[in-house]
Parts: C-alpha cells; structure tokens; sequence
C-alpha cells in the first residue's frame, strides 16, 4: 500500500515530490526515498523512517533538477531490509532508471528463479527488481516499450513511476488494483497515488490514470498508450475502507462519502440500545459519523489520538501494534464513563489492536462496550499489496463471531455485511475469498 509521487518540469522537483510524499505517509511508513533528474545526471537519496526524517533539507539539496519520483513504503513482499527501500536505480544500456512501485506482484518468485537461472544478479528482495531486470532484458528500442514489454511479463498489482533522464513514464495494472492519479500545480506535472496529494500540493487533480494505461511525460509532451489486453477492473475495495485519505477521491468516488455511507448501513443492519457512539480515529471517524446519522445516536470524541504514534495496522510486527495503540490512543473518561457506548472502527484484521482499545473503554468506566465495524469479516490474506500474508494471522478465519466477541471482551459485535462492498469493477478477495488473479 506504498505511497508514490512524480514530478515533472519544475525546478524544485525534488522538493514538491517530498512535500508530496508528507501527505502520503499514512500509506507507507518504514521508509522513504526521492530521485531526481537534471537532464544529465540521476542521484537518488532514501532510507529507513518517516519521510520527514528521512527527506530533510539537507538530504534533498543535492537532488538537483526538473524531474523527480519518490516512494514511502509499507514492506510486504522482501520485508523490511533497507535495500529494499524505494527508489530502485539501476543502469540499463547506459541509461540510468528510477523506479517507484506500489502494489504486489503475483508469482514474482517464479520470475525471479527464470532470471537468476539466466544469469540476473538480484541486489534486493524486493519485487520490483523483477520488474527493472525485464527492463534491461527487453530488446525494444526504446525505454517506454521496453517497460510495456517488461510489464506484459508481469501479473498482479502495481502502480508504479519510471524516472529516466529526461522522463517519467507512470504505469497502472489492467486490472486497476491500485490507485495512481494524474495533476497539474503550478505549470508541473504530478503523479501520484491519492489525489490528497495532489491538493496538498496546491495543484488540480486531471484525472485517473487508467487500468492498463501507460502515460509518459517528456520534453516533447505527454503520450498515453494502453499496451496490455483488455481486463476486467478489480480496484481495491479496502482503500476505500482504511488506506486511503478521507479527503481523497478514489476510483471515481469520495473516500469519505463511501465510508459514511457505510457506517449508515451498518446502523441500520447491526443496531444496539446505547448512549454514545465513538470512533476509533482517525479512519473510523467517516463510519462512526454516519452510523450516529443512521441511528440518532449521539456521536462523541470518546478516544483521543496521538498523531505521533503512526498506523498500527502498519507496524511490521506485532510487539510494535501492541505500542503503538497504547502510545496512540486515550480515551475520554467524562465522554464514555457510565455509558453504553457504540465503538465504531473502520476493520478488523488481526483484532488485537481493537481488543486493546475495548480494554481502554472499559477501563475508563464504560458500562458497556458495542463494537461495530464499517467493513466485512476479512476472512482471507491479501495477494495485492497488503501486508496480511496467512490465514491464521485474520481472526475472522481463527474465530467465528461469537469467540471473537468473547474474546474481545465486546458486548456485542456486528460486521457490514460482504454485500455492501463487493460490487462490480472492485476487488474484495479479503472478505469473500474469491481472488480474481491467483
């Protein structure tokens, strides 16, 4: 679920994709990485932690030029090595390349054994170095074809950015599982992955960069091909649902709207006698606002975040999501003390960051604690770009409804219903199983 950004024609290149990168940081947060281009000479600088610790001034002040792509990465395939941190450069036939991906890609492994067998030496784990060894082994003439070439050989998720010298060529998979947005700030062109970035920006959202779209951006202009075969979309129901900005504008529709719309549905299918309702902020605020507009329920800011303790659904192992919800979130004893109180979160996954915060409500005098989720059961690992790998980790598979209410200490426990999200050009393989690449 990383972030990616891409700017094109402006002096502070570098500078602006950082910026960029600031308002994409609750997409990734294990690293960040920035290359830049002045027509002549590629540099690229990255590292481990938060882009504002990583891309401070000093660190971009050498990245002189007009064009530039950076990355903040969220590990899910080659884990969290630090060469694994995007950008990815290599050299092919003299011309030296960038790459930033975000997305997985399906049978990468299979790829990778053909190409070491055939002589590729592999630097990271990651699998977008797949990717920049099809690049270099395609025979095309020109980079553009050879990444449409490279990209035929591939399956699965990406949105990705290619920087060259003078070029940034932006890339979106056929089937539109990840999301990738074209705009325009100040005469620039920008790419990136939520148009929350673009806005952060100062710019205008274009447009969608489409499901099997290749877009480049040169001197000479900008060219849009579409090189793959047709594909049925399967954009990612569960941007909409936690990865995504609530101010962003996904796959044709408000990231907001959707969730407070869902929250709706949910009063209406799961109510419960109660006092209050509350969020688990900041991405269960959308669903809680409008499961208290479904129910006539009162809405309260019963749990205080911390801005400064992160995403725990992206913390890479467990021991930091247990932190991290205790460093993130307090709740409000004068809001929830004595009361019967709807606790209202965006998903459950692993469930024991929502374990810990219903033992928080509890603690603070709740008399009662109802937790209600503005999404399905996930019920099985994603293959596309999230960071849930086996079966046993989802406690939707471990447990039925009623032991994950028991063993979450919940008074009662109801889930959107599979219907609500699983419609047509989505893909929603986490809650139904049914995969639409394997």
């Amino acid at each position: 679920m990383c972030g990616i950004v891409g700017v094109f024609d402006t002096s502070t290149a570098a500078q602006m994709t950082a910026l960029g990168l600031h308002a994409l940081q609750h997409r990734g947060q294990e690293a960040a990485g920035v290359a830049a281009s002045d027509g002549a000479t590629l540099r690229y600088r990255k590292g481990s932690g938060l882009v504002k610790d990583v891309l401070v001034p000093s660190v971009l002040e050498p990245l002189k030029g007009t064009l530039a792509v950076g990355h903040c990465r969220y590990p899910t395939v080659g884990g969290t090595a630090e060469n694994n941190a995007q950008p990815l450069y290599a050299t092919c036939r003299g011309e030296p390349i960038a790459i930033v991906h975000n997305g997985d890609l399906v049978g990468a492994s299979l790829l990778r054994d053909d190409l070491e067998m055939r002589g590729a030496i592999f630097s990271t784990t990651s699998d977008t170095e797949v990717i920049l060894h099809l690049i270099a082994k395609s025979s095309a003439p020109t980079l553009i074809e050879r990444v449409a070439d490279a990209l035929l050989a591939v399956r699965g998720a990406y949105s990705l950015l290619i920087l060259s010298r003078d070029t940034i060529i932006a890339a979106r998979d056929p089937h539109g599982f990840r999301p990738l947005v074209l705009g325009e700030v100040d005469g620039a062109t920008v790419f990136a992955s939520e148009s929350c970035a673009i806005d952060f920006l100062g710019g205008k959202v274009v447009r969608e960069i489409e499901p099997g779209e290749v877009v480049s951006v040169s001197p000479t202009g900008m060219v849009s091909r579409k090189p793959f075969p047709a594909a049925e979309t399967h954009a990612c129901v569960f941007e909409h649902i936690y990865f995504a900005r609530p101010d962003s504008t996904m796959f044709g529709e408000s990231v907001y709207q959707a969730r407070f719309q869902w929250g709706k549905e949910l009063a209406d299918v799961a109510p419960v006698p109660a006092d209050i309702v509350i969020s688990v902020p900041d991405s269960g605020n959308p669903a809680a606002l409008g499961y208290a507009a479904g129910s006539g329920i009162p809405f309260g800011h019963g749990l205080i975040r911390s801005h400064y303790g992160g995403r725990t659904f992206l913390a890479s192992e467990q021991a930091k999501r247990d932190l991290g919800v205790r460093l993130k979130l307090s709740p409000v004893k004068a809001v929830v003390t004595g009361k019967r109180v709807v606790v209202v979160d965006d998903s459950v996954v692993r469930g024991t960051t929502s374990k810990k915060i219903l033992r928080l409500l509890r603690n603070a005098g709740a008399s009662e604690v109802h937790l209600r989720v503005g999404a399905p059961p996930v019920v099985s690992p994603c293959r596309y770009g999230v960071a849930t790998r086996t079966y046993d980790e989802l406690l939707a598979h471990r447990m039925t409804l009623e032991e994950s209410r028991v063993w979450m200490d919940a008074d009662s426990l109801a889930y959107l219903p599979l219907g609500s999200v699983a419609r047509p050009g989505f893909c929603s393989a986490c809650f139904s199983g049914n995969y639409p690449l394997i």
